[in-house]
């Protein structure tokens, strides 16, 4: 394209050349309309060239007022584009309409709701678990539970809230059903366990009662012990089910508000947590989490990939299919998205100015250059075509006029 451009000039060159050397040998009146066309074309072409040449270098490399324009001035035009971009694109209100319009919510929801893309998105979800597991240090997580999870119920006392929660349970009697299976288990083993009723009362009898005074009396507790029992399981309203009731709300009461209750409760805690098999469960418990998370990320027919995919395919039927909840989620994202322009525009726009401080002089001309040259270049054929005519309009008038 330079060379095309420079064509032009030097074709209106030789033209104004040709027309003077006709003047000179005395040709006709149409010679001086062909000269100031040509010459009013090569002013504009050179006038055109050292504009557009200005932009990038000096021109002839003389050391001209405001020309090599990129160059120099490179970090105030990325400036001035970061702003603009600031400005002009990353506004609430444009950012707001081009996220309604564009419907993502349901776009993803129609994606998401296809199989194929459903088992595309729980592997990358695999593939990311796996990383980061496999990235983080063993000891680290194995400390962090430790020292985190283990020491918060080592501090936190157990007996209040356990005391809040049992007594909401046994004021809802949602503990009836326990005592059920204690009553019915206590009276199967009273009913299966005749035998062993007669020898205690036997080993207990006096050495010199009579062995079938022992059996009588044997039986005879038996019957009574099985009868209570009996009686216990089969009447709710029975005192001793009462008794267990009041016992039971006591003993919430007390955790709560009894110091020696509470303290025996905390005597039972450390008992618990210093147990060795507490201990190795807490010490393999990211262990046993991290093969199980491998695992579970490695086969596609586990559980866990099997419940994300169907998840995501459940969750991008709705997106496509209910309005409110594309709404909603439509309205979180535009919420985020608005936040995030709204308070680091600047942060977002430096990535321009950055860029553009960071790019050599003269290497940033020429890319620019190469990127809009071509272009640039129909200036200068512009130029000397819009030149000529220019010329030969002004010749016409002032023959016409003089």
């Amino acid at each position: 394209m330079k060379a095309v451009a420079t064509a032009f000039l030097l074709f209106a060159a030789v033209v104004y050349f040709f027309a003077r050397w006709q003047e000179s040998a005395g040709a006709g009146a149409w010679v001086g309309y062909v000269r100031a066309a040509a010459e009013a074309g090569m002013v504009g072409a050179l006038a055109d060239w050292f504009a557009v040449t200005a932009l990038f270098r000096r021109p002839l490399g003389l050391p001209i007022p405001h020309t090599a324009i990129i160059p120099t001035r490179k970090d105030t035009i990325g400036r001035s584009l970061g702003d603009f971009v600031g400005t002009n694109f990353l506004s609430e209100d444009v950012v707001r309409d081009k996220l309604r319009s564009a419907g993502i919510s349901r776009r993803v929801g129609l994606w998401l709701d296809d199989a194929d893309h459903a088992e595309r998105v729980t592997s990358e979800l695999a593939t990311a678990v796996r990383g980061a597991v496999q990235v983080l240090r063993d000891d680290d997580v194995q400390a962090i539970i430790e020292h985190g999870v283990v020491r918060k119920l080592v501090d936190q006392q157990w007996g209040p809230p356990l005391g809040r929660i049992l007594g909401q349970v046994f004021s809802d009697g949602s503990h009836h059903k326990l005592v059920d299976l204690v009553c019915d288990r206590a009276y199967d083993w009273v009913r299966d366990n005749h035998e062993t009723v007669l020898r205690v009362v036997s080993q207990r009898a006096p050495s010199w009662s009579p062995k079938f005074v022992d059996a009588m009396l044997a039986d005879k507790i038996y019957a009574e012990v099985l009868s209570f029992a009996w009686a216990v399981r089969t009447d709710s309203e029975h005192p001793m089910r009462q008794a267990v009731d009041r016992f039971l709300v006591e003993f919430a009461h007390d955790l709560q508000h009894d110091e020696k209750t509470m303290a025996k409760a905390e005597q039972i805690k450390h008992q618990v947590l210093e147990h060795p098999e507490v201990q190795n469960l807490v010490s393999s418990a990211w262990g046993t989490a991290k093969k199980m998370l491998l695992d579970a990320a490695e086969d596609p027919s586990s559980e866990l990939r099997v419940r994300v995919r169907d998840g995501l395919r459940s969750l991008g039927a709705r997106l496509h299919t209910e309005p409110e909840l594309q709404e909603k989620v439509d309205g979180w994202l535009e919420g985020a998205v608005t936040y995030v322009v709204s308070n680091y525009r600047d942060e977002l726009t430096t990535l321009i100015t950055d860029t553009v401080e960071r790019w050599d002089a003269q290497e940033t001309s020429r890319k620019i250059e190469l990127q809009v040259g071509r272009d640039l270049q129909f200036i200068r054929i512009n130029g000397t075509v819009v030149g000529a005519l220019a010329g030969l309009a002004i010749h016409t008038i002032a023959e016409l006029l003089i």
